[in-house]
């Protein structure tokens, strides 16, 4: 016959001193982990939901980023921009995007010191790929100019990047035009420029970084990757758009091993604190113990009854450790890319699958920390345990 559950409720409201503190160990190990786990989920969030479905990005084989990659202009006039497969404006034009990318320092409000910020080189074209882009403010940059925008993340987070404001970079200063918001957060981490004048600042004529175009359909997707992998003449290596971006989510992988690391170690000592809570639960509970036994409970019962003590007193921890974090969820931060080499912003997010795991975890702690004390409780002898005092 298995205990109440209201026993076990009972006994944590009359020994409260004991169960909170207990609870808020539980409940600091539950926020670090979850702390770290938003963070990876935000980070996996804004890259895995950024690329249109039929841009094809490419790059030169082997160089694994825009920013280390070449491409001739020659080789996108002569063989890529009119591919068959290539979706077309209304105009007729074909959208391919030749695009140069490089890299600034740039002060933020975090670090006053500067943090790397990517500057991409856009044609019209290149614009109209990224049509999802709206201006929240000013203008967009005109041709020939050296004006540029700034995504809508580095326009919050720096204060040398508001509209009338100056950037210098290049062979000189850069006047801001606007500020733009893109539905696909990783683009709001970018500076945009004429692709002819960012050329020419940085003396790179002929060579830039990467085509982006937009196929047809899928079918013809699919067929542009195949045909440009198989190449030999341009060497270029052909990712969808999604699939590029997908890739930096890397960049996450350090925060969450260090983090898990750090929250492991810490479930340790909560662990450790479960059990010291209940093995005193145990030894002030021994005639409690015994008169259960004689009632007729089985050592079982017994187990599984501080078993689900302990376990209740973690879900409490794991419950005051959301609570703890709750503020956190949409707060925006930043990362360096292993993969751009800059800095991406994006914002924390406290998910579903954040808050499940974060509960699992102290379950586990629970029942880890209130195993041995309860298996010690379900041994003792009925006449020892009515006995001690």
């Amino acid at each position: 016959m298995p205990i109440p559950i209201t026993y076990n409720i009972r006994n944590l409201a009359v020994r409260k001193t004991t169960t909170v503190m207990t609870a808020l160990g539980i409940a600091l190990t539950v926020a670090v982990l979850c702390a770290v786990l938003s963070m990876v989920e935000g980070l996996r969030v804004a890259f895995t939901s950024s690329g249109h479905p039929l841009n094809l990005l490419l790059i030169r084989k082997g160089s694994g980023a825009e920013l280390s990659s070449v491409v001739s202009r020659n080789d996108y006039n002569e063989v890529i921009r009119f591919r068959p497969g290539i979706a077309r404006d209304p105009d007729g034009r074909p959208l391919a995007s030749l695009e140069l990318v490089t890299i600034i320092n740039l002060p933020s409000l975090e670090f006053p010191e500067g943090v790397n910020v990517n500057v991409r080189g856009l044609s019209p074209i290149g614009l109209e790929l990224r049509n999802e882009s709206r201006l929240e403010r000013g203008r967009w940059f005109q041709p020939g100019r050296r004006e540029i925008v700034v995504g809508s993340e580095i326009g919050s987070q720096n204060p040398s990047a508001q509209v009338g404001k100056s950037i210098r970079f290049g062979r000189g200063e850069w006047r801001i035009v606007g500020v733009f918001t893109s539905s696909y957060p990783a683009r709001n981490s970018e500076i945009w420029g004429d692709l002819d004048q960012v050329r020419s600042d940085l003396n790179r004529f002929d060579a830039c970084s990467s085509v982006l175009l937009r196929a047809a359909n899928p079918v013809a997707l699919r067929a542009l990757a195949s045909e440009f992998a198989v190449e030999q003449r341009l060497q270029l290596e052909a990712l969808p758009e999604t699939e590029y971006f997908a890739k930096q989510t890397d960049s996450g992988d350090i925060i969450r091993y260090l983090g898990t690391f750090v929250a492991i170690i810490m479930a340790v000592g909560s662990c450790f604190a479960a059990m010291n809570t209940m093995y005193a639960a145990v030894a002030r509970r021994s005639k409690e113990i015994g008169t259960l036994r004689v009632l007729g409970f089985s050592r079982f019962s017994i187990l599984l009854c501080f078993v689900l003590e302990s376990v209740l007193i973690s879900l409490l921890g794991g419950l005051l450790g959301l609570l703890l974090i709750l503020p956190l969820h949409g707060l925006s931060t930043g990362v360096g890319s292993m993969t751009t080499f800059a800095e991406t912003s994006f914002q924390l997010a406290i998910t579903p699958k954040v808050v499940i795991s974060g509960l699992a975890f102290a379950l586990i702690m629970g029942a880890l920390g209130g195993f041995l004390p309860a298996f010690s409780a379900a041994r003792k002898q009925i006449l020892v345990a009515l006995r001690q005092i």
